[in-house]
């Protein structure tokens, strides 16, 4: 007789971290954020979007503050959120909101903050042609 395979019925793991991850990737059009653990296993992520934000309005500063704010208070209260390194990438408006926001939620802290934004490069010249 075969065996039946059983599974388990899968439950929301209660995540209490003192540490996370925050990646802000800020374009001229959108600005995303993602929530991580110690690993980089995704918890949280949102675009500015998804708060009803709409067409050129996605790309303000105002929405980054608000999409940020919505993040990390869920991961405050639903996680334990203590302590936070930022990664920042591209050149997007909402850059320095991100930062306002942060200092908005008391109790979390910014422990350290990189920079991901590629340096653009053409390569080398090509030499020059000969004068004849």
């Amino acid at each position: 007789m075969a065996k039946k395979k059983t599974t388990a019925s899968k439950k929301k793991k209660n995540i209490k971290l003192p540490f996370w991850k925050l990646y802000v990737k800020t374009t001229f059009n959108n600005t995303i954020v993602t929530l991580t653990d110690e690993n980089g296993n995704k918890v949280a992520w949102g675009w500015t979007g998804l708060l009803w934000f709409k067409w050129t309005k996605k790309s303000t500063p105002y929405a980054a503050e608000v999409l940020t704010k919505e993040i990390l208070k869920e991961a405050r209260d639903n996680w334990g959120l203590k302590e936070i390194g930022i990664v920042f990438k591209g050149l997007g408006l909402g850059r320095d909101w991100v930062f306002k926001a942060i200092n908005d939620l008391w109790g979390i802290d910014i422990m350290w903050i990189r920079e991901d934004t590629p340096i653009q490069f053409g390569g080398c010249k090509r030499p020059r042609p000969r004068r004849t």
